[in-house]
């Protein structure tokens, strides 16, 4: 053990006792009486110099307190500190980069790490920016060693992010005993959110095949058995399985339409159609439905041009899918109304709405109509035959189209679907036509 120089200890405590205010009072009130009475002969501005003297020893800073701030700090913060050329760099960076020590304490933060997690202190603990006791695990252990390695961050439930941590050693200067470690951040939560539709799709759609499946094993079994000579029994049973497989080729038809939707490419410019003559074709083609379902069709198409861009197929697919759901849905409601008119917020798109007038949708319900094998009421969906798809594939075709779906319901009042399209653009002659 090395012993100090001597007087090195009585210098330390003066320079201390010098640093703190009280002290510096003390000397103050001490010396200043003494210096007075040894010059009250002299003048009465010397005296006046002197209390000004001792004041101003009590107002003075310390001379390294400054210093001795930032060296606590830099004690507290680790030995190593990030040079400006590699700060500068990290900045550079398009990911979130935070530059650690081995004491897991920030050197340096990037401004898109600054962006996304707020503002960083140099010297703060990482534990106070993240609370995650796995995350913080993770980096002790890849911090213990020089080789770094990867850990994985979430944020809380308000933001659902998800981060993937690489966690690589820095050397800044050359004999350090403490290096920087630095934290690349990569987001993955789109990644993980389309993991997680995959999954709920596959789980969905399997127990959407499920259930007719396993009735239609049932029955089979049936008339294997016990209702092999029951000739009643037997054309009840085929009847229920004919339509439990239509069942199945629903859901399958509609599982393809949306897959080639999700592949399509949007519609080619320079496809025009008339929603008003698409809305009486559709019309046309449901008719049938519409007989049995009992409800009035009504129509309210405001003056002027209706044309829009878009493929004519896909939009008939549209909104043959909403008249449906409002002929299976709205039925107590007596009516329908097709409506068309310029959308009030952009005079250059058409507002197409199906409107019924039926027991309407809670507003929990609403923001989640057009989610894959959503419903509201499971029970009344598949009696109506439902697949829950299509609102689904109603956006997926909408939103090729550059378009968008408006929903508005309210308990006892029905509700209204809305396809928002932007109107088709004229060409220069026409344009020159209409102002002649």
């Amino acid at each position: 053990m090395s012993q100090s120089e001597p007087g090195a200890g009585a210098d330390e405590a003066k320079r201390g006792f010098r640093q703190l205010p009280i002290g510096r009072a003390i000397a103050a009130a001490v010396l200043g009486p003494a210096l007075l009475a040894f010059l009250q002969p002299a003048s009465p501005w010397v005296a006046l110099a002197v209390a000004l003297l001792c004041a101003a020893l009590c107002l003075v800073p310390a001379p390294h307190a400054g210093k001795a701030k930032k060296e606590e700090a830099s004690a507290r913060g680790g030995e190593a500190s990030l040079p400006p050329v590699a700060g500068a760099v990290l900045d550079a960076f398009p990911e979130p980069v935070v530059a650690i020590d081995r004491h897991l304490h920030v050197r340096h933060a990037n401004p898109v790490a600054t962006r996304n997690f707020g503002e960083f202190s140099v010297g703060e603990a990482i534990a106070l920016r993240f609370r995650s006791p796995e995350f913080l695990s993770a980096l002790e252990i890849a911090v213990g060693t020089d080789g770094g390695g990867k850990a994985t961050l979430v944020e809380g439930r308000s933001s659902g992010r998800v981060w993937a941590v690489d966690v690589a050693p820095l050397a800044v200067a050359q004999g350090q005993t403490v290096p920087l470690f630095l934290l690349i951040l990569h987001d993955r939560s789109a990644e993980r959110r389309i993991d997680r539709m995959r999954t709920d799709f596959v789980a969905n759609a399997s127990h959407e095949l499920r259930t007719p499946l396993a009735s239609l094993i049932g029955f089979i079994e049936t008339l294997q058995g016990p209702a092999r000579e029951d000739k009643v029994a037997r054309e009840r049973f085929l009847a229920i399985m004919r339509e439990q497989a239509a069942r199945m080729s629903r859901l399958i038809d509609d599982l393809l339409s949306l897959s080639q939707l999700e592949m399509k490419r949007p519609p080619p410019p320079g496809r025009t159609v008339d929603l008003a003559e698409l809305l009486e074709d559709v019309q046309g083609s449901l008719a049938p439905m519409i007989e049995d379902s009992g409800l009035a069709i009504e129509t309210d198409f405001a003056a002027g041009d209706h044309v829009v861009d878009g493929d004519r197929d896909e939009l008939l697919q549209v909104f043959s899918n909403l008249l449906e759901n409002a002929l299976k849905y709205g039925a107590s409601g007596g009516r329908v109304v097709l409506s068309l008119a310029t959308d009030a917020e952009d005079p250059n798109s058409v507002r197409a709405t199906v409107r019924d007038f039926g027991r309407g949708i809670a507003a929990e319900h609403v923001p989640r109509l057009t989610e894959r094998f959503y419903r509201v009421d499971v029970e009344s969906s598949r009696t109506q035959r439902g697949t829950g798809l299509g609102l689904a594939i109603v956006r997926n075709i909408l939103a090729r189209h550059g378009a968008r779906l408006a929903i508005w319901s309210e308990p006892g009042q029905g509700s209204a679907f809305s396809a928002i399209l932007r109107k088709r653009k004229k060409t220069d002659r026409e344009q020159q036509v209409r102002l002649s």
